[in-house]
């Protein structure tokens, strides 16, 4: 499931995951789910045919990640995997960071950090100008209701309804088993 949260020039994108990282930190190598929520960069487009014409939008580079997973073999609600990417190097995200608050209270700090898209901006190296002029009021005025489709995607995950691994896949892969699924071409 994906939701979209679209502003003038940026936008929030926020989906289940089940996610089998394929170089892991230590102690981290069992599959992870939860939810992925994405600050992205978002352009509308020019009207293609008549003034009825639906407008193209463009969901392009991401900006900043937060990442509220969880190990699946862990306890529901542990948040043991949670961590957020403060920077991307064009698509690719920097290291996880670990922050003790986001796992503490992982919602009220997505809603501090909604609430601060200048900052965002900024720690990730764009230009304030990479957001409309509205841009930030209108995220934090829309910040309680990205925070609730966040919670109730998490809801759902723990209850087994996403986050679940794609169909057709094998289970998650035990030590010694995962480089053959990357030659696979499974991961």
């Amino acid at each position: 499931m994906l939701y979209m949260f679209a502003f003038d020039k940026v936008g929030i994108v926020v989906g289940d995951l089940y996610f089998v990282d394929p170089e892991p930190l230590k102690g981290q190598e069992s599959p992870e789910h939860g939810v992925r929520l994405e600050l992205r960069v978002v352009e509308q487009g020019t009207l293609v045919d008549s003034v009825y014409a639906a407008y193209p939008i463009t969901v392009g580079r991401p900006v900043w990640r937060a990442d509220f997973l969880e190990s699946v073999d862990g306890r529901p609600g542990s948040f043991d995997r949670t961590h957020h990417h403060p920077v991307f190097t064009g698509w690719d995200p920097g290291d996880r960071v670990f922050v003790r608050e986001l796992s503490a209270d992982p919602l009220g700090w997505l809603g501090e950090r909604l609430a601060d898209l200048d900052g965002l901006l900024k720690t990730a190296g764009f230009p304030a100008d990479t957001a409309g002029p509205a841009d930030a009021e209108e995220l934090r005025r829309a910040a309680p209701e990205i925070v609730d489709a966040t919670r109730r995607l998490l809801d759902r995950v723990r209850a087994g309804e996403l986050g679940n691994p794609p169909e057709g896949r094998p289970p998650a892969p035990v030590e010694g088993q995962l480089q053959a699924l990357v030659r696979s071409g499974w991961l």
